[in-house]
């Protein structure tokens, strides 16, 4: 076990699987008491802990979903029940749905609004009430779609992104003051549970996007998890606001 988070506390959001559950593991390694946050999947998170657990790290699982202010406060309390205080946020949750124009609906729109941005807003307005005064640090899962790679079909899930990005930039400096940093991570297509769950994994959408791709793959886990080790460290205690892109030069 390494110590570049030694006597921190990570809450980290959606870290049943995917690239939350490969932070979780990474920060839990490198001496992070870590809170596993999940909405439905109870067995994904369990065994992220127990994995944690295992090879020696302290993690607890925290049923809460973060698109509801109560759930969010209960997170929160179970966290500081367990380690006392909280000193990085990593706002992972998310969901994306594509949808060409005229099949957008005012449910597409908020189910991914309320979660991808309201519920970040709101994880974060009640995670720095629990930050030390030396500060933190916060970190924003957002995508290559905010930006300039936007996808046909994906002009919701692009917006929650941007706004994402708007978010983190604002907060910077908002919350530079209190000494608590606030970062953005902008993966292009990573392998996980949610892209074979949704087809994407697979097939010519996936060949389009490495073609595309300088680096000619998509992302694995393990290509996003040590961008999130170092914004959470003293090793990034100058950076705030940034946007890191994560993509295999896809832009």
């Amino acid at each position: 076990m390494a110590n570049k988070l030694i006597n921190k506390v990570a809450v980290i959001t959606g870290a049943s699987k995917g690239i939350g559950a490969g932070i979780a593991k990474l920060y839990a390694a490198e001496g992070a008491a870590v809170v596993v946050n999940y909405a439905s999947s109870k067995a994904g998170a369990e065994q992220v802990v127990a994995d944690i657990t295992a090879a020696g790290g302290k993690a607890i699982a925290v049923q809460a979903d973060v698109a509801k202010q109560a759930d969010i406060q209960r997170l929160f309390a179970e966290a500081i029940k367990a380690y006392g205080k909280v000193d990085i946020l990593v706002n992972n949750a998310g969901v994306y749905e594509f949808s060409p124009l005229e099949a957008i609906t005012e449910e597409h729109f908020h189910k991914q609004f309320n979660l991808n941005v309201l519920g970040l807003i709101l994880t974060t307005q009640e995670a720095v009430k629990h930050f030390p005064e030396a500060g933190g640090s916060i970190i924003n899962i957002s995508s290559v779609v905010s930006s300039t790679f936007a996808p046909a079909q994906g002009s919701v899930y692009s917006a929650t992104k941007g706004a994402v990005d708007a978010v983190t930039r604002s907060l910077s400096k908002e919350l530079g003051p209190r000494k608590i940093r606030v970062n953005a991570i902008n993966p292009g297509m990573v392998e996980t549970e949610g892209l074979h769950s949704v087809g994407f994994a697979e097939g010519e959408f996936r060949a389009h996007i490495e073609s595309q791709t300088p680096l000619g793959r998509i992302g694995q886990v393990q290509d996003i998890a040590p961008a999130a080790l170092f914004l959470a460290s003293d090793d990034a205690a100058w950076i705030t606001g940034e946007p890191l892109f994560i993509s295999g030069g896809l832009r």
